[in-house]
Formats: C-alpha cells, sequence, structure tokens
C-alpha cells in the first residue's frame, strides 16, 4: 500500500509539473495599443506579448520594454486586477473575441488585440486608376496609424509618416465620431520608409482624411 501511495504522489507530482509547465508557455503575440486619459487617438502602439497563468496576466510592450504584471484582487468580482505596484486595474468588455481591454488607474487605457500574423499588407496594386495622396501629420514627426478598420478603436497595424505616398482605395464617411464630416480611406502604401512591418511597401488599411493630401487639393 505505502509503494502504490508513494508512486500515486510521483505521479501526482509529475502531472503538477507537466500542467504548471503548459501553463507558464501560455503566451500569445498581440498588439497594443495605450490611450492616454479621455483620448480618442492612442498615445502609443506597439507589438505586445500577452500571457495568463492562474488568473494572473503579463503583458509586455516591445516598443519600450513596459511589462505589466496583474493579480487578480482576492474575493472581488471577476475582472479587478491589481499591477505590480498594487494599483488596482479592470478589465473590461467592448472587444468581443479581438482581444480585451484594461483600464489603468491614471485612467488609461490599454487595448490589446490578439495578433499572430507577422504579415501586414501585399504586393502594391498597379494601374492607371491609382489615386495617389500624400501623407500629412498635424504635429511635426508624429506617427500617423494604419489602422485595420474604419474606427480609432479598432487595432493599428503599422503607421505612416508624412510625406508617405499612398494609393487611396476607397473612402466612406466617418462614423466613428458623432458630427464628425471626415472621411475614412482606405489605403496602400507605395512605397517603404523603413524595414520591417511598421512602414513597408504595400502595406493596406485605413487612415483618417485629416491626414490624407488628396490628388484634387494640387499638391
Amino acid at each position: 500500500m505505502k509503494t502504490q501511495a508513494v508512486l500515486f504522489t510521483a505521479a501526482s507530482a509529475a502531472i503538477s509539473l507537466s500542467a504548471g509547465l503548459v501553463a507558464k508557455a501560455d503566451t500569445v503575440p498581440a498588439h497594443c495599443d495605450l490611450y492616454a486619459p479621455r483620448e480618442d487617438y492612442p498615445s502609443l502602439s506597439s507589438n505586445c506579448t500577452f500571457s495568463q497563468r492562474q488568473g494572473y496576466i503579463g503583458i509586455q510592450l516591445q516598443s519600450n520594454g513596459t511589462r505589466y504584471e496583474l493579480s487578480p484582487i482576492p474575493n472581488s468580482q471577476p475582472g479587478n486586477f491589481q499591477d505590480q505596484r498594487g494599483n488596482p486595474v479592470y478589465r473590461q468588455s467592448g472587444l468581443g473575441n479581438r482581444g480585451q481591454i484594461f483600464r489603468l488607474s491614471d485612467g488609461s487605457a490599454l487595448y490589446v488585440y490578439w495578433d499572430q500574423s507577422s504579415s501586414y499588407g501585399s504586393p502594391p496594386v498597379q494601374g492607371a486608376a491609382q489615386r495617389i495622396g500624400t501623407l500629412v501629420a498635424h504635429d511635426r514627426g508624429s506617427q500617423i496609424n494604419l489602422r485595420s478598420e474604419s474606427t480609432m478603436r479598432s487595432r493599428a497595424i503599422g503607421y505612416g509618416l508624412a510625406g508617405d505616398r499612398v494609393n487611396i482605395l476607397q473612402c466612406g464617411q466617418d462614423t466613428d465620431t458623432p458630427g464628425s464630416r471626415l472621411n475614412w480611406c482606405r489605403v496602400q502604401f507605395l512605397e517603404s520608409g523603413a524595414t520591417g512591418w511598421i512602414r513597408e511597401s504595400g502595406a493596406t488599411g485605413w487612415i483618417r482624411s485629416d491626414f490624407i493630401i488628396f490628388p484634387s487639393d494640387g499638391l
């Protein structure tokens, strides 16, 4: 009986260790947008990783190395966490199966979008029907986000800089902001100003019209 008990204990320990290793490996690539309090435009967009183990969450931003370690608060409602400094963090709905939203203690919001693709864009479309526009930034040197959908809350899949040339594929009215007279345009980058996925030739997505100088503007 003692031998059976020892074997059972050893087997249980092995199973527990195996489960722990699987849980530790539960890390997926993602994309993160950080919104300052009361802002509709992200102050930071970055590739990131998301990990979760037994309710504990880790989010690692690649662009600046920031890491969020979130621990569930005991005896509280699901979705209530605290970060590594003891500040409260609340996980809210709003992205469905596309990702998760975390409200931080300073009022900012961290949007985490699931993203396991390393490919952003396809070869540029060629043809005489191209409408070539030029990107313009509100502030000198600022990045212009290329988004997956025609809304500020959609995932930023890359960025452009003032002077970048894009092929304007289609435009539609901005329904993201009440009373807006702007459009969202699906564009395709014609050339790359940097290496990597961030600004590559053929990258396709949505940019709001106030960041685009259209051919009809005469420039």
